[in-house]
């Protein structure tokens, strides 16, 4: 019998940097880089960088509910990125850069509110949260070059000196919830 498994869409800056991180987690059965909650039609990279198009860069992540959670998903969302950051994550500006959750439903609506409130009153970040909750209409994946486009360019320097340090933060602190081939192990020399 196949599983049930649900989607929810985020944006959090590029979605290079979001990408990797939730592919490693344990129940996460797919992840699409994308574009989202614009008016137009057939987004593409070079219409949404534009900032015109009204577009987020998001994830679409496919996930197991009984494996993982929609609250422990955004508890990773939370710590990946800046909420208090307005249409920008660092360097990266424009409202295609904004901190958003498109839900699609009114469960998946509420846990995001309450999430943000408990993420908000926590001392992750320290401001107040701009990230917009708002329903799901329409997904465009990305062309194929953004799809794990980390694990491809390793060696680029965006990815060398922005999402590299990001990824080993994420597993520092995630490492339980990790698939086994991203968890670190405690391999003692003697035995290795």
């Amino acid at each position: 019998m196949r599983k049930k498994l649900e989607k929810i869409t985020l944006g959090g800056g590029c979605f290079w940097c979001l990408s990797p991180c939730f592919e490693m987690l344990n129940g996460i059965t797919k992840v699409t880089a994308g574009y989202s909650g614009g008016k137009k039609e057939n987004a593409n990279y070079k219409d949404v960088c534009t900032g015109t198009t009204g577009h987020a860069e998001v994830i679409e992540i496919e996930y197991d509910p009984e494996e993982i959670s929609f609250s422990e998903i955004l508890d990773v969302f939370w710590f990946l990125h800046d909420p208090t950051q307005l249409n920008r994550q660092g360097n990266d500006i424009g409202t295609q850069y904004r901190s958003v959750i498109f839900y699609r439903n009114e469960e998946q609506k509420i846990l995001a509110q309450e999430s943000l409130k408990k993420s908000e009153s926590s001392d992750l970040w320290k401001g107040k949260y701009v990230t917009e909750i708002v329903p799901f209409k329409e997904f465009y994946p990305a062309e194929d070059y953004h799809q794990k486009y980390y694990e491809q360019n390793p060696n680029q320097p965006y990815c060398s000196y922005t999402i590299a340090p990001k990824i080993q933060k994420f597993k520092a602190r995630f490492n339980y919830k990790l698939k086994a081939e991203y968890q670190k192990r405690n391999v003692d020399k003697n035995q290795a």
